[in-house]
């Protein structure tokens, strides 16, 4: 079993409404079981280096358990944030 880093991106000072944040709750739910680190949800955001093509800023993360990629981009398809027009990227980690 391998931990992959699922990172949430959303244009900047964009918030969830109450729909919105009822649903990130259920979805936490259920994949309860696979998570290994809840993560944070991320405030200001600042980028060094080349930012040319990074569209959405970096809004939150959180990091499961999964088989392999195929397993967590599984997982990661059900996030609230894809039917709110954010976006999200699957990293396997590295020891």
């Amino acid at each position: 079993m391998s931990k992959f880093v699922i990172a949430f991106r959303s244009p900047p000072n964009n918030r969830p409404d109450p729909t919105e944040e009822a649903e990130w709750g259920t979805w936490f739910g259920q994949i309860g079981s696979q998570i290994a680190d809840f993560g944070h949800r991320v405030g200001r955001v600042s980028a060094l280096g080349s930012s040319e093509g990074l569209g959405d800023g970096l809004s939150g993360y959180v990091v499961v358990n999964a088989a392999d990629l195929d397993a967590a981009t599984q997982i990661a398809s059900g996030c609230p944030g894809l039917r709110h027009g954010r976006g999200i990227e699957i990293g396997e980690t590295v020891e």
